[in-house]
């Protein structure tokens, strides 16, 4: 080469990327496609039932937090009111409740079955009426109850 002058070349990789290696062809065989397609379709088959428990046990720490907060105000309606509510939307509306929460398990705030017992809970109270509260859900949950019995 004269005067000292080198002649760059494009390293193999960048040949094959951009197809101006001799007698190359740019892009990937059908085979190397396939071994791709492989590789994700394994990913998925992983990964979707990991992310469909989870958001089960999310819904099922939502349901078991609705629950307790719903116990807790009939609880306390009964001790402050000496009667127990008869229906959740005395909660509401006497402001134990902001409003009824939504179930997660059937997505409405209608379906939670109370259950109400003729007993009184506690010496000062008057009137029977609503002393718990369930999910409408019929499905079961991963501990194998039915969450209608959570």
């Amino acid at each position: 080469m004269p005067s000292g002058k080198r002649r760059r070349t494009a390293s193999p990789a960048v040949a094959w990327a951009t197809g101006t290696g001799k007698g190359t062809e740019a892009g990937f065989t059908l085979l190397e496609l396939m071994i791709v397609m492989l590789i994700v379709a394994i990913l998925a088959a992983v990964a979707i039932p990991a992310y469909l428990a989870s958001i089960k046990a999310a819904k099922e720490a939502v349901l078991k937090e609705d629950l307790h907060v719903m116990r807790g105000a009939i609880d306390a309606y009964t001790a402050d009111k000496e009667k127990a509510p008869q229906s959740l939307d005395d909660l509401v509306q006497a402001g134990y409740l902001k409003k009824l929460p939504v179930d997660p398990m059937t997505h409405t705030e209608s379906t939670w079955v109370t259950a109400t017992d003729d007993t009184l809970q506690n010496i000062d109270q008057s009137e029977p009426g609503v002393n718990d509260v369930h999910s409408g859900s019929e499905e079961t949950g991963s501990d194998g109850q039915p969450y209608s019995s959570w």
